[in-house]
């Protein structure tokens, strides 16, 4: 505990990186505040028991949670900063997918820093229009009768066009933009990515209200010692599998060819290549889950019975569709991102090569082999944290608001965004030839 606090007064000793923390709280702070800024004409208290069905496997419910973890919790009080993150998450993405499928994007994306730029403008301009069909698409959400039904009463007394609809959608439209340039200002003067920073924010802002509801059950005897013990372990447990894999590396040897210099020989070193067991990160998840609402959301606006038992979040049928829809993702995301003949033309050019491997074709093939089973590994652990929390839920029999923390889309983001922070602050601290946050000086698995 004393070296804890060693690091966090390390941490205060440097004037750019006090100034970067202290920025980046002002801002959390600031979108926090913003997150209770309910839109107008909304019946709080309505709105309550409509968000109390945010955890039940109907689909509503399910889409209702999803945007809860993206928007940083703000849906949770129906504020201006609702959608959150989520349209520029979603303008990124696609993006991202564009440039390693349009050429002359991926030209402009191999520019340096002015094409970053560029990309960054699109982004952000793409921006808009997400943002508003999905305004129109909450705001007619909550003036229709099924969110008064979820909610038990009125949820809003004036749906007219000019009371209700438009200022809610301007309002949603505005407070986005904010929340974006929230995260950009924490991006370029504070610690870590921005967008990611508010997720996570959001995700651990939700964290005392699984613990108030641990405590009713405890009162009401709904709940035993022996199971909160056993959340407790497997919540730690699960951190530890999740900071390890997202750690975790298969190194391939990489040999440097030896070349003459005048009387000089030089090259020669052994160096590796690191592929990352969790390469997709947490997309594939994200992709899944979108995706396992739609059919749960038809069947509930069909009124088909038999469909939504079929497609139930408990049910065998979307559990199976789920597992292979992360599976699909997973090896999707790995080979547009890995490029594995980008890799050996790379290391033919410089004169590397693999030990035992002949460089270019056979180079290609085998790393294209190492990272199938590499990206086997990945996915069969993404799929194994994406359904924990429903496992769990059954087995013990408690709330899913209590199990939501073991796994799913909430935990790998607040894992993923926690280490990156963390090693943007080592990097500042042996900089300035400070001790960092572990004995030696690193992070494990940074090499």
């Amino acid at each position: 505990m004393s070296r804890f606090f060693e690091v966090i007064r390390n941490i205060f000793s440097i004037p750019e990186l006090r100034r970067r923390v202290l920025f980046t709280f002002g801002i959390l702070a600031a979108f926090r505040f913003g997150s209770y800024v309910p839109l107008i004409g909304v019946d709080l208290q309505a709105l309550t028991e409509m968000m109390k069905q945010a955890e039940e496997p109907g689909a509503a419910g399910r889409l209702l949670g999803w945007l809860s973890v993206f928007s940083g919790g703000a849906i949770n009080q129906m504020s201006i900063l609702s959608l959150g993150i989520m349209p520029y998450i979603s303008a990124s993405i696609i993006f991202q997918l564009l440039t390693k499928v349009v050429p002359r994007l991926e030209a402009i994306a191999k520019e340096g820093a002015s094409g970053t730029r560029k990309i960054a403008n699109w982004t952000r301009l793409a921006t808009i229009p997400i943002c508003f069909v999905q305004a129109v698409f909450l705001v007619r959400f909550l003036g229709s009768g099924q969110a008064n039904r979820m909610g038990g009463g009125e949820l809003v007394h004036d749906p007219g066009f000019f009371s209700f609809y438009l200022p809610g959608v301007l309002a949603l439209l505005a407070g986005t933009m904010i929340v974006m340039w929230l995260g950009d200002q924490i991006t370029e003067h504070g610690i870590g990515n921005g967008a990611s920073v508010i997720i996570m924010v959001g995700i651990v802002g939700r964290m005392p209200q699984a613990y108030l509801e641990i405590q009713q059950q405890i009162r009401a005897g709904a709940m035993g010692l022996e199971t909160v013990f056993i959340l407790v372990a497997l919540y730690v447990a699960v951190i530890f599998a999740i900071v390890f894999t997202t750690q975790a590396q298969r190194r391939i040897p990489v040999q440097h060819a030896k070349h003459m210099k005048g009387r000089r020989m030089y090259g020669g070193q052994k160096h590796y290549l690191p592929l990352r067991v969790n390469q997709a990160g947490v997309m594939p998840v994200i992709f899944a889950s979108s995706i396992m609402v739609l059919p749960s959301m038809v069947c509930t606006a069909l009124n088909w019975q038999t469909g939504k038992d079929i497609f139930g979040r408990y049910g065998f049928v979307y559990s199976t569709l789920y597992v292979a829809l992360v599976f699909f993702f997973t090896f999707f995301w790995t080979a547009l991102f890995f490029q594995p003949k980008e890799m050996a033309n790379n290391l033919k050019e410089y004169g590397s090569f693999v030990p035992g491997i002949r460089p270019g074709r056979k180079t290609e093939e085998h790393l294209e082999h190492v990272m199938t089973r590499v990206t086997l590994v990945g996915a069969t652990f993404l799929c194994l944290i994406a359904l924990l929390p429903d496992l769990v839920a059954q087995l013990l029999k408690v709330d899913r608001i209590i199990t939501g923390f073991l796994g799913g889309t909430g935990i790998l983001i607040v894992v993923g965004v926690g280490l990156d922070m963390m090693q943007k602050i080592e990097s500042y601290l042996l900089m300035r030839q400070y001790e960092g946050f572990m004995k030696k000086g690193r992070i494990r698995g940074r090499r």
